[in-house]
């Protein structure tokens, strides 16, 4: 069965939505769920994601209302945190961890941290049993690709294309992707312009996909209901999933 991760921004359009449309994905075809710390300038992310961090941001969010959420839906759904590393700096690394731990979150995702600096925090994490998801994209070699893999947990993300999320962009994966499954056997999920109309495409070869800006635009529509907000985004899911799997 290949696996769906969604990611979702934390707070917006409020903590009570995002713990319901958690719950509710989580229900609706969803494995993992990928859960956005709110930043001010999100580098890896395109217009729509970038959209949403700042709406989070003026409505007040605040690290808190990430524990807060996590805390809810973490003993219900696979979890991890999506964020860039300055806030997680700020809070303090080890203490950090030890939270995410104790409430049940499985792991983090820092697409700002090259591998050669995520290393320096490679105990940390593995002393609490957490996850920091190794990225792998298109531009690397074979030689770099092995280096960065070797101590992958949980799941390795592909990025599609040199990019930002969401600009629907494509590539031939089937070169890098033999080359690491020629390294690795932990799991590898494609991500950036995974949607209805791409996820079975993407997801030759993979493990699985990862879907954020098709949802995420989905949360910027403010001609929807929040109800009918859960409602679109649970049929997207559901959709992939079947997608993926068809």
């Amino acid at each position: 069965m290949k696996h769906l991760v969604a990611y979702i921004t934390a707070g917006y359009p409020d903590k009570n939505f995002t713990v319901d449309l958690a719950l509710a994905l989580g229900e609706n075809g969803v494995d993992t769920l990928e859960l956005g710390v709110p930043f001010s300038d999100p580098v890896a992310d395109g217009p729509v994601i970038e959209a949403a961090n700042h709406r989070a941001l003026e409505a007040g969010f605040r690290f808190a209302d990430l524990l807060d959420i996590s805390a809810a839906v973490a003993p219900k759904i696979d979890t991890l945190w999506m964020g860039y590393f300055n806030p997680f700096y700020q809070y303090g690394m080890e203490a950090l961890l030890d939270k995410a731990a104790s409430i049940g979150v499985n792991g983090l995702i820092i697409p700002d941290v090259p591998y050669e600096e995520a290393k320096n925090y490679y105990n940390l994490f593995e002393a609490r049993g957490l996850a920091n998801i190794t990225f792998v994209a298109p531009t690397d070699g074979e030689e770099r690709i092995a280096l960065i893999t070797a101590e992958a947990r949980k799941f390795i993300y592909l990025v599609a294309y040199a990019g930002i999320t969401g600009s629907g962009k494509a590539e031939n994966l089937a070169p890098i992707l033999e080359m690491i499954k020629r390294h690795t056997q932990t799991p590898v999920y494609v991500g950036f312009g995974v949607n209805e109309q791409s996820a079975r495409e993407k997801v030759q070869g993979t493990d699985g996909v990862i879907v954020g800006s098709a949802i995420v635009n989905v949360l910027l529509d403010d001609t929807l209901s929040n109800t009918q907000k859960i409602a679109k985004c649970c049929e997207i899911t559901r959709t992939i999933k079947s997608l993926i799997n068809s």
